[in-house]
This record gives C-alpha cells, structure tokens and sequence, in this order.
C-alpha cells in the first residue's frame, strides 16, 4: 500500500544524461549533492556516484561502495558550494584517514588521523554564488575510515555544510554509476535473484532476502476474484506492481483461476496478533473530537496519519499516477481483514512498504470503514472447489515460479531458471544482442514490462556489476531505501517532523534502529500538551525489517559507525551542576518546558518539548552540542532558546565559572543519567 515512486536511480540517470560535464546548460539546475569517485587500492577500479555532503563511515576491510572491493580506498568529492552572500569561513575535518579540501583551486584544508578533530583552517573566502569544491579522502592503513567535513563563519560551533548549498554537474562516469546502481536496484526490487541466484553470502544486499506475500492462510485473507484477476496481469490492477506476467497462452485465464482457486483454499494458519498501540493520553481517531475541535482536529484519520503522501485518498477525481490508488481495497481484502492488515501490516510480508502506524482497534475500524466507503464493492464469487481444479493449480504454483518468492506453503518448488552466471555468459557471446525470450527481451516470458532504459540497466548490471550483490555497504541501502519509502514526503515537508537530511547526524543509530523498527515503547512528546491542546496528531509508523539496516545507513552517510563508541561513566559533579542548571532556581529552567522521565513540563507556553529523561539515549553528543550553542543554526524554526553566544561566556557565572562549553557538558552528563536523572528544582 506504500506509494510506488519512479525508481530514484532512473531518476537520477535522467538528470545526468541531461546535464553536461563542463558547464550546465542555462536551463538546467545542477542537482543537490556531489558527486564522489572511489578508487580502489590498485588504482584502477572506480565508480562515481553523488554523495549528499563531504563524509562517510566504512568499517574496516568494507566496501566503501558495492561496485569495489574491501580494503583501501580514495574517495574525491566534486562540485559547488552555493553561496548566497560573499563570506568568509572556517572549515574543519574529523577524520581516521587523510582529508584535502580545496575551494576554488586553491588548498583550504588538509587534515589527518584517527578520529580527532583537526585544528581549523585559515579563513577561506567564498564568493556570491556558486564557489568550486574538491575533497581528497584516503582511507587509513587499518581500522574503519570516516570523515566529517564541518564548516563555521565565526569559529563557533562549526557544523556540515547545509546540503542544500552543494550541487553537481553530470558526468559520463556518473552516468555509468547511475546505470549500474539503477539495473542492481531492479534486479532486487524485482527478486530477480529468487530464480536465478541459487546462495549468496551473509554480508550481501540486505534486499536479496526480501519476501513477497506469504501463501499460508491466504484464502482467508484475499478474495478468489481478486486473486484470479491479479494473478493474470497485476499491472492491470496497479501499474507499478513488480509481480510479473507469468501466464501467456489461450489457457492463461484459465490457469490463473487454478491458482487463485487453489489459494483460496489455503485458508489455515497465519494467525495476526496486531502489535499494541502505543497511545500517550488519548487516542487520535475514533471520531470522537471535541465540540470546540481544531481544524486539525476534525480531520479524518486519513488526514491526520499524512497517508496521503503514498496514496490517493478515496474518490480523488484527479488522482496522482505516482500514488497507490484504494480502487480495488475492497475486492482485495476479504470481510473484516483489510481492518487486521492495518493493524499489522507487515504480518505475512516482512520487507513490505506499508509501514505499522500501531493503531488501535478503534482507529483501525475508522480508517476501514473511510476507506471502503467510497470504492467498488466486491463480486460475491464463489472459487472453484473441484479436486481437478484444486490439483491443477497446485502444480501450477509448483512449476511458475511463485514458490521463489512466496513462502507458506510446504510444497516441492518444481520451478528452474538460469544462474546469473549463465546469463552473464550468455551477455559476454553476444553483447549487441537483446536477451529475447526472456525477461528483458522483446518478447518477455517474464512479463515485468521493463522500459528500454531499465532493460538498459539489467543488462549492463548483469556484464559488469553483478559482484556487487555480494556487497552491501549501508550508505547506499539508506540511500535506495527512503526513496522507495518515500521518507521525505513526510521528513521536512510536515509541521515538526525533523529534515530527513539531518538525521543521520542527530540520532544514535542504535535508538533510532529500534525507534524505526518499532520496538521504543513510546514518543518523545505526547500527543496532547499538558493542558489538552493537541500537538502532533501525525505519528512515526514503523518499518520493521528496515530499521536497523536504515539507521546504520544514515549514521554512515554523516561519518558515524552503527554503534556509538562507548562513553566513560557519568562524572557525578558535573551531572550535580546540570541537574541545578536545567532547573528554576538559579538555572535555564528547562523543566518549564522539557518533562523529565515521569514529571511533566511545568509550564508550556507553546510547545511542549522534548522529554529529556530519554535525550541521551537518543542523540549523538556532537549534536547535542551544536544544538544546544545555537539551536536556531539547526532549525530556525525553533521555539528553542540560545542560552550562550559565541563568547564562550554565560550569563550564569556562578556554575562553572560561567564557562558555556562546561556547562553543556555538565546537562549533558546530568541527562546521562536517564532514568535515574533527579527531579529539577522547581519553587513552589
């Protein structure tokens, strides 16, 4: 039910193609982000593709990209930094390697190590608009290499480059990068490996273990008709389906009713237990707003949940092509179970794109019954049940190939197709030949209906990158995956949902794996303020196949490893002076604000921030940081006051000295302490 996006690879191709390598045409625009050339230890072996800013984790002996092997490695970053005004900056590296930055031709930076930050640059002047940037970074003799280019104007609270500021030009290595990564995402999104990769080993893609729809207890959950028509041609029923065309012939009507009627009958098994709501004071559905509502408030469930970002809501007279249409909901989901689907989507398709919004059962009744309300009621056909029939499609299911992806059912997979190796061979015989006869051909048995830049992309994956299934380097999963899921429709386009783009940076990775996945037992704010006013009815549903993998992917594309280096103990004299500083008397008086663990903000004035007692479980110490020197330079928006200049001093000398480093070290080891973390002083 998530929307299927055209593929962020072809999109990607279509803008290189369009850009040249010298100088952008005048009506193009450079795309965001630079573009990154590895090169392997042996000073041949490259591949270039766009990287969102200057930094990168790669653990020891990785891949830094799938399409090189393990080991060292060269990455130079290219492209523009566009700036609005003249200035002058301050640029600074962390880095376990070597980083040489060059702005304008001209060297800014150069930095070495294993992990420290470096000493700042000289100034370096940037001039009104588009600026020339070059990053050189090697990868060290040994251990992981990852580098974090910072920037400052004031030599205060240096930070990434805004990524909005970088843009590229295209390139025919990048175009070929493009393809590659293009025809590797269809080989996967498409399971092409379920045929025709017999084993792969326990570090490759992720998405080589994807699913598809579980067969046990499927006569329960689908209708027969639904089914029958599906099974014949699914791109008539959704455009965008990956499920091929898998029955040709005067018999294919015929067949696909054998197999529908076949899985009709597998009605056992496949019990859900929906997970449990995870709902802070009331729900948000349920109809039952109250008389003096908000215009947010009376929205329907629909709306509040943001679901339009991946579909068409119900009756859209002009609907999005790119969006997932409820047209056939109902003829889909047999009585009473698209209500048990909302509830646990992910039930019987683990890596499916429909995430779990956790509802209770009183929203999930809401949001089915609106959604049904509007769309075609379902023919009441009854499925064959005759043993020649029911046998019929039992060998069908055995030999068509939908035992390669469907699981559930304890039956003989009867179903062969080459080993990519014999198509790579077959590709090395005759390179100018078109694989007609088979999925990519002309005239596909296959029937996925791939376009001639996707065919393209098959084909040249499968001569020159199918390696590259055996690697799986989490900058790019991150990458691949939030596009398909289409993050950013909700991440920076919605009241309070944080820049997808900042993440990675913000949030350990091990708290926001287990927060994408599912398994935070709560949210950072409740959804009601104190006082009854709502404040966020939209909610982070979880992706639980994803989570962990997606998190490590974003950490990685800021320079972080997938587990945050461990931390030595709470110093109990700093945490002493954080905790007086987040009270009233005498500190900030972050509890007027801020509830900490199970005491409540003290006085909201308009928006409730976030619950400390779970701050340091959640946030990197580096971001914590920077958020805390000067909280509108992350998000100008914020209701977040800046308690200390760039002075270094503040205006509390009586704790530490008055000394602002100090002090934000001290709330930080005071909020360390979680759970344990003591009541703030609040007077009476």
């Amino acid at each position: 039910m998530a929307m299927k996006i055209k593929l962020h690879w072809t999109l990607a191709l279509a803008a290189v193609l369009s850009i040249s390598q010298d100088v952008p045409a005048a009506d193009v625009k450079p795309e965001p982000g630079l573009t990154v050339t590895f090169t392997a230890a042996d000073g041949k072996t490259t591949d270039t593709t766009v990287a969102p800013q200057v930094a990168l984790f790669v653990a020891a002996g990785q891949a830094p990209t799938p399409f090189l092997p393990g080991g060292k490695f060269t990455a130079v970053y290219e492209g523009t930094i566009n700036a609005d005004l003249r200035g002058s900056f301050l640029f600074q590296a962390e880095v376990s390697g070597a980083l040489k930055l060059e702005i304008n031709g001209a060297v800014a930076l150069e930095a070495a190590g294993i992990g420290e930050a470096s000493p700042f640059s000289k100034l370096v002047s940037l001039n009104k608009g588009v600026n020339a940037l070059k990053a050189t970074f090697t990868s060290p003799a040994k251990g992981d290499a990852f580098a974090r280019l910072l920037w400052t104007e004031k030599g205060f609270n240096p930070g990434p480059i805004q990524q909005t500021l970088l843009a590229h030009a295209g390139s025919p290595a990048l175009e070929k990068g493009t393809q590659l990564r293009l025809g590797r995402e269809l080989l996967v999104e498409h399971r092409c490996a379920n045929c025709h990769l017999e084993k792969f080993a326990a570090d490759a893609m992720p998405e080589l273990k994807m699913d598809a729809p579980s067969f046990e207890g499927i006569g329960a959950r689908r209708n027969y008709d639904w089914m029958a028509r599906w099974i014949l041609d699914p791109k008539s029923l959704r455009p965008a389906a990956h499920m091929p065309k898998l029955l040709r012939g005067d018999n294919a009507k015929a067949d696909a009713e054998a197999i529908a009627a076949y899985l009709a009958a597998q009605k056992a098994g496949g019990a859900v237990t929906p997970t449990p709501a995870v709902l802070q004071e009331k729900p948000i559905g349920e109809n039952a707003e109250p008389a003096n509502a908000t215009p947010d408030e009376k929205k329907n469930l629909f709306e509040k949940l943001h679901c339009a970002a991946c579909h068409n809501a119900p009756g859209t007279k002009e609907p999005d092509a790119r969006k997932l249409s409820f047209t056939h909901v109902a003829e889909k989901f047999a009585p009473g179970k698209l209500l048990e689907f909302l509830q646990k989507p992910e039930a019987h398709y683990a890596w499916i794109r429909m995430p779990n919004f956790k509802l209770s059962a009183a929203e999930a009744r809401e949001l089915a019954d609106y959604l049904l309300a509007a769309v075609t009621k379902p023919k009441d056909v009854v499925p064959p049940a005759d043993k020649a029939t029911l046998d019929r499609g039992e060998k069908l299911v055995q030999t068509s190939g939908c035992l390669n992806c469907h699981g559930g059912l304890k039956l003989e997979n009867k179903f062969q197709a080459p080993g990519l190796e014999a198509l790579f061979t077959r590709h090395l015989k005759d390179r100018a030949r078109p694989l007609e006869g088979d999925c990519l051909g002309k005239t596909p048995v296959a029937g996925y209906g791939f376009s001639a830049p996707e065919t393209a992309a098959l084909d040249a994956f499968t001569v020159e990158g199918a390696s590259a299934l055996s690697r799986h380097v989490p900058m790019e999963f991150a990458a691949r995956q939030t596009a398909m899921l289409n993050c950013t429709q909700c991440h920076g386009q919605i009241e309070n949902f944080p820049p997808l783009e900042i993440l990675g940076g913000k949030l350990k990775p091990e708290w926001a794996g287990a927060f994408i996945s599912g398994e935070v037992p709560r949210k950072m704010r409740n959804d009601f303020h104190p006082k009854g006013e709502p404040w966020l009815f939209a909610r982070m549903p979880s992706f639980t196949a994803r989570g962990h993998l997606l998190a490590a992917g974003l950490a990685a594309q800021h320079g972080f490893p997938p587990v945050t280096p461990a931390e030595g103990p709470v110093d109990e004299t700093l945490a002493k002076a954080g905790h007086k500083l987040t009270g009233k008397d005498g500190g900030l008086s972050c509890i007027s604000c801020h509830g900490i663990n199970a005491q409540p903000a003290a006085e909201v004035f308009e928006s409730e921030g976030i619950n400390l007692g779970h701050t340091a479980a959640r946030m990197q110490r580096s971001y914590f940081f920077r958020w805390m020197r000067l909280p509108a330079s992350i998000d100008s928006q914020t209701k977040m006051p800046a308690f200390w200049d760039d002075s270094g001093k503040s205006p509390l000398t009586e704790i530490l000295g008055g000394d602002s480093e100090k002090q934000i070290n001290a709330v930080w080891h005071y909020i360390r302490l979680g759970e344990k973390m003591p009541k703030p002083v609040v007077p009476e």
